[in-house]
């Protein structure tokens, strides 16, 4: 079943603040192999003028992420989550992700399309801090494939 086109443009209220920790940061550095010394040693995030250690670029997934659950799992759009696979992930910084961050999401439908039987979602992440500044826009594709026929 075709996704609704009308929720084309449709913007979900923001997310509770996410507080980025230090911790957190340097696990995540770990798991994805960055070595940055930035995202590990407050000295070394200091010394590149951040205020604290600094995330991976990819870090902020998992905040957009959650956020874009409120989508995927509004049952008026209608997305069968279980034939939904991932397709593209992007982000455009304004500033690294920051330890002590307090940041929340508003998710927002920018476009479903149809390609082949399968329904094509893109959602857009915007994330501010607690002062309101932008922080990171992500964007996010995932593919809901086509039922097959039996």
């Amino acid at each position: 079943m075709a996704l609704d086109q009308s929720f084309v443009g449709r913007t979900y209220p923001p997310t509770s603040p996410y507080e980025v920790g230090r911790e957190k940061i340097r696990e995540f550095a770990e798991a994805v192999g960055e070595t940055s010394p930035a995202c590990t040693d407050p000295e070394a995030a200091k010394a590149l003028g951040h205020p604290d250690v600094i995330a991976p670029p990819t870090f902020v997934f998992a905040i957009t992420f959650r956020a874009a659950g409120t989508v995927i799992s509004d049952p008026r759009l209608g997305l069968d989550y279980d034939r939904v696979v991932h397709r593209e992930q992007k982000f455009a910084y304004t500033r690294p992700v920051r330890a002590g961050d307090r940041l929340t999401v508003v998710s927002t439908i920018e476009s479903i399309k149809s390609l082949a039987g399968n329904d094509v979602v893109a959602i857009r992440g915007d994330v501010h801090d607690e002062t309101g500044e932008h922080v990171v826009t992500a964007w996010t594709k995932l593919v809901a494939r086509a039922a097959e026929e039996a």
